[in-house]
């Protein structure tokens, strides 16, 4: 199942991406503008066709193992929706909104 991780532009988020390293094929690394009132940054979406989306905010290049903990969540979860976020570990606490399946 394809899932597409978005992080703006710029150099906290470029830290982040290069934490990342290598990810899952299915998993596609897409750089563009996000924004939500109220957000620190680096923000980081997580959508999949047919699955909630989540959008993550206060990301450093330290959470790229939460990060990938968190898509594995994801993916396990009955259309996207992850009910238990302890396995997600600090990206749990920088969650700033989900959408449900629509």
């Amino acid at each position: 199942m394809p899932v597409t991780l978005t992080l703006p532009p710029g150099v906290k988020a470029d830290a982040l991406a290069m934490a990342l390293g290598t990810l899952d094929p299915t998993v596609t690394l897409r750089r563009t503008a996000l924004q939500a009132k109220n957000a620190r940054p680096v923000l980081m979406a997580v959508q999949s066709p047919g699955r909630g989306s989540y959008l993550f905010h206060d990301l450093r290049p330290e959470d790229a193992g939460d990060v990938a903990a968190t898509i594995r969540a994801y993916l396990a979860a009955p259309d996207g929706w992850i009910s238990d976020a302890r396995p997600c570990g600090r990206l749990r606490y920088c969650l700033k909104l989900r959408i449900p399946a629509g």
